[in-house]
């Protein structure tokens, strides 16, 4: 989801709660083999307390966290597992007073064109981690769902698989809301109504902008300054 603007929230000391719209992105085909799993996850914010279902690899080894600095608490959730955590901001272009996007699939393109070398050092970061490794952002949609969407179409990930990735997270809204409920007492910062839908509109729109380059996605990796090195370093982490 796109960044709050309402400052960082606070924990109520409940029960622990599975991690929403957490997922293993193992399994899936590439061009060269199978994405291996308990290598590559993808969620919501986790909270310190929080649980993953069995089968899934926890706590994660490394966090990227992709929110924006006015989002983010002094100590990140996951910092007392030992995880070494990493912030790569990937909508700092929404500020207060900035009037957001009407549309997710303008919102998705406006990071590609604002935040491409922080989408590169996501990248980057993946392919050379030590560990399991956990991308999340606010809701683990948007920010999350166009930084695997890269990682996958690097590693020639069949489109259908991507958008069915990126669809994965309609079925999770609930445990989205109830956590963002828990966390900042209300309901999701006054966004436009239709960033709370996952439409296939919106990461379609970042996948034909990928395409449409010179070299298609690998071109564009390049002119954001990635290198093919990267590349063979996430397909030999990621793939097996």
């Amino acid at each position: 989801m796109g960044q709050r603007t309402s400052g960082v929230g606070h924990y109520d000391g409940r029960v622990s709660e599975l991690v929403p719209n957490l997922r293993d992105i193992g399994g899936v085909a590439s061009a060269d083999g199978t994405l291996r799993t308990g290598r590559l996850l993808r969620s919501a914010l986790p909270l310190a307390d929080d649980r993953a279902p069995e089968g899934v690899t926890w706590p994660p080894r490394v966090v990227l966290d992709l929110r924006s600095a006015g989002e983010v608490e002094p100590q990140h959730p996951l910092a007392h597992t030992g995880a070494q955590v990493r912030s790569f901001p990937l909508l700092s272009a929404l500020r207060p007073g900035v009037a957001p996007p009407e549309s997710l699939a303008d919102l998705y393109l406006l990071m590609l064109r604002t935040s491409a070398p922080p989408l590169v050092e996501v990248i980057d970061q993946i392919a050379t981690a030590d560990g399991p490794t956990l991308v999340h952002c606010a809701a683990g949609k948007d920010r999350t769902g166009v930084s695997i969407a890269l990682a996958l179409s690097l590693l020639g990930v069949r489109r259908d698989d991507i958008v069915e990735d990126y669809l994965v997270t309609a079925q999770h809204e609930n445990e989205i809301e109830a956590r963002f409920r828990r966390v900042f007492g209300s309901r999701r910062a006054e966004v436009p109504a239709a960033y709370f839908a996952t439409p296939v509109e919106a990461i379609s729109a970042v996948l034909d902008a990928w395409q449409a380059h010179d070299d298609g996605v690998h071109g564009w990796f390049r002119a954001a300054g990635g290198d093919a090195s990267t590349v063979d370093r996430l397909r030999e982490r990621l793939v097996g």
